[in-house]
């Protein structure tokens, strides 16, 4: 953990209101002396995502940098989508501090009380659960069925309709992003197992989005195969590569992001879940140089 007593990044605060008729003066003026040298403001409700400050943020942060806010409610309005912030922070080895809240994920304590609010969320969800379904039982058990009613009828044409939607839904949303995944997929398919090629595809997506899983991703591209946009030899198992495996991961990173520096690639590394090799604790750009230099020998840099 980061000691916050000597941050060895940037202290970046991070200020908000919800209108223009609102001052941010005095959060800057709390930040400034909590010892933030960087200040990102921005004028937005916090109740929605399209936040373009706090993306660029999230986006530009480096390993060891720390997010400071005034409270928990300048960053995010609810408890998942918190989290889903934090969470980002933290890929990225970065920290975050509430200066009104006890949560610092960059000391023990700060974490305990952000993973007891994981745990009162997932309880909250764990309730919801059990709560629909227990009303979906008293309502059958009165009579009472929903969804709807010509597929409860085996309405065939109802049912073809609605799987070709849910398939051009999937198609679109798949789409928006193929700019990233596809060429990916194309570069490192069947080489790659899925869960690697998950990985990388992560490292390139947008700050604030969520990882993709290896399910996802194997999806996406069986839907493109489908439609002939990927050859179906990507769909294929993947193929032994030995013990190799940490050099072509820093080989599929360095070609997914070849303007990275070798401190970024550590710090990407880390924000995968990636150990460095050898027991070391953690990523050093000498490292990552070897696995280059045994990636290019190895054929496996374009």
């Amino acid at each position: 953990m980061t000691d916050p007593s000597s941050p060895a990044g940037r202290m970046i605060g991070y200020a908000r209101v919800s209108t223009g008729d609102q001052s941010l003066a005095a959060q800057v003026a709390q930040l400034k002396a909590a010892g933030c040298s960087t200040l990102v403001e921005e004028t937005a409700s916090g109740g929605s995502r399209k936040r373009p400050a706090l993306t660029g943020l999230l986006a530009g942060l480096g390993s060891s940098d720390r997010v400071v806010v005034v409270r928990l409610d300048r960053i995010a309005r609810s408890l998942p989508h918190l989290l889903e912030v934090v969470d980002t922070i933290g890929r990225k080895g970065a920290t975050f501090r509430s200066l009104g809240d006890p949560v610092d994920t960059g000391s023990p304590q700060g974490t305990f009380v952000l993973q007891i609010l994981g745990a009162v969320a997932e309880f909250e969800r764990a309730l919801i659960r059990e709560r629909t379904l227990a009303g979906l039982a008293q309502a059958r058990a009165e009579g009472r069925v929903g969804g709807n009613p010509k597929l409860r009828n085996m309405d065939e044409a109802t049912r073809i309709g609605l799987s070709l939607a849910r398939q051009k839904a999937h198609f679109e949303a798949v789409n928006r992003t193929a700019a990233i995944w596809l060429p990916i997929v194309r570069r490192y398919r069947p080489d790659f197992p899925w869960p690697d090629v998950a990985r990388l595809v992560s490292a390139r997506m947008p700050a604030g989005d969520p990882p993709w899983s290896a399910d996802r991703i194997k999806a996406a591209a069986r839907r493109f195969v489908a439609e002939g946009l990927l050859p179906d030899t990507v769909l294929d198992r993947a193929r032994p590569r030995g013990s190799d495996r940490l050099t072509r991961i820093v080989a599929g990173l360095r070609e997914t992001r070849p303007d990275a520096t070798l401190g970024d690639l550590c710090a990407a590394l880390t924000a995968m879940g990636e150990s460095p090799p050898r027991g070391a604790e953690r990523w050093w750009p000498s490292t990552v140089r070897y696995l280059l230099d045994r990636a290019a020998r190895q054929g496996l840099l374009t």
